[in-house]
């Protein structure tokens, strides 16, 4: 297939640009985006400048907007070979380059600017320096992890927030944010909203998602459960199968996101799920399969003993602890009042079926997330001499 894009690179030390044509030899393999056939075209056509674009959600979005009629630019850096099914303008740019984000964007404008992978305040500030007066709206892509207080249910968007402790978050990098093994993660994205709304004020939408899954997931943080479930046998499942789950698919997000532009709506917005037990959300996967999958459901509290963590070995699921009573049940009527949609799970879940089946062998064999094999055999038979 055909590469359809405008390829700028731009060298901030260079202080200007050349264009290169045809497709960039990055990866034997290009990601290809086929086109997204039946949906509407917008009532209006946007020029819409996406900050990311080749990641997981970013792909979906520039699917959808290409479909809807809108005109793309992405910024990034080039490190992910695409091919669109229409022409996409992409700007090559490192954010953590000095001036390299006012050197790509210099002397353009757009209706909006989609910022979607920003880590470091200091990132959407260089935006801001770059974008000030030049954009109609701003989204940031930001988490539900900016909230600081998660032991109550229905965390709206006027929940408190995290506080960051350090001196200027303006001055952390990822050397530093790296070294906080997570800590920053939370504080570093409440301070990229503020710098958001300071250089784009009143045309900032700030979208706060939960836990994202589907086809293109390389964190495997939901894509384990599909996965194992189709291989069968038994399974370690964590709890009682009554704690809550919250997930959204990154089409959904994307799709949404665009939709959110198109209708020019600012403001902050919870975007994830809607609150689903564990054991709905397991038996729901199994539904799409013909496995003979079987769940053994194992209490936190064994779990906790023999050292299979929440989240990583047992992915989307956490511990009922009463500082996390309010984990995945975040309120997300905000965004349900502006039209935020679900796919069905068994969607979701069968597309992430197809889509990892995709992959190498050596990456199908080696899941990021999820407990190893062996140790799943040997948990499982240490519940059994218990019970």
């Amino acid at each position: 297939m055909p590469s359809r894009r405008t390829f700028v690179k731009v060298s901030a030390a260079a202080g200007g640009a050349l264009m290169l044509g045809g497709p960039r030899a990055l990866h034997a393999r290009p990601l290809s985006v086929p086109a997204l056939d039946g949906v509407e075209p917008a009532s209006q056509s946007l020029r819409i400048l996406i900050l990311g674009g080749t990641g997981f959600t970013g792909p979906h979005q520039v699917r959808y907007a290409l479909a809807r009629g809108h005109r793309l630019t992405l910024l990034n850096r080039g490190r992910r070979e695409v091919d669109w099914p229409t022409e996409v303008e992409e700007l090559v740019a490192d954010r953590n380059e000095p001036g390299a984000v006012k050197a790509a964007l210099a002397g353009r404008t757009w209706d909006v600017c989609i910022d979607n992978p920003t880590t470091l305040p200091f990132w959407v500030r260089d935006a801001g320096e770059a974008l000030r007066g030049n954009v109609g709206q701003y989204v940031f892509i930001s988490t539900i992890s900016v909230y600081a207080d998660n032991s109550r249910a229905g965390m709206d968007e006027q929940t408190e927030l995290a506080r960051y402790e350090g001196e200027d978050p303006l001055t952390e990098t990822m050397d530093t944010y790296r070294a906080s093994q997570g800590r920053l993660y939370g504080p570093l994205k409440v301070a990229s909203e503020r710098e958001g709304e300071k250089w784009f004020p009143g045309k900032t939408t700030v979208i706060r998602p939960g836990l994202i899954v589907g086809p293109g997931d390389q964190s495997d943080r939901f894509t384990y459960w599909p996965i194992r479930i189709d291989r069968g046998g038994e399974i370690l499942a964590p709890g009682t199968g009554e704690d809550p789950t919250q997930i959204i698919d990154a089409r959904d997000l994307a799709e949404w996101t665009i939709r959110m532009v198109e209708g020019k709506h600012m403001g902050i917005y919870n975007a994830t799920g809607k609150p689903r037990a564990m054991a709905e959300m397991l038996y729901g996967i199994r539904a799409v399969t013909t496995s003979d999958a079987q769940f053994t459901w194992v209490p936190q509290e064994f779990l906790e003993k023999h050292q299979v963590r929440g989240w990583s070995d047992m992915p989307v699921w956490v511990p009922s602890r009463p500082d996390n009573a309010g984990w995945s049940r975040v309120s997300i009527t905000r965004a349900l009042d502006k039209g935020l949609t679900f796919r069905p799970l068994a969607t979701t879940a069968a597309d992430t079926i197809e889509w990892f089946k995709t992959l190498p062998a050596e990456r199908q064999a080696n899941m990021v997330s999820g407990i190893k094999p062996d140790r799943e055999r040997e948990v499982l038979a240490a519940w059994k001499v218990q019970a």
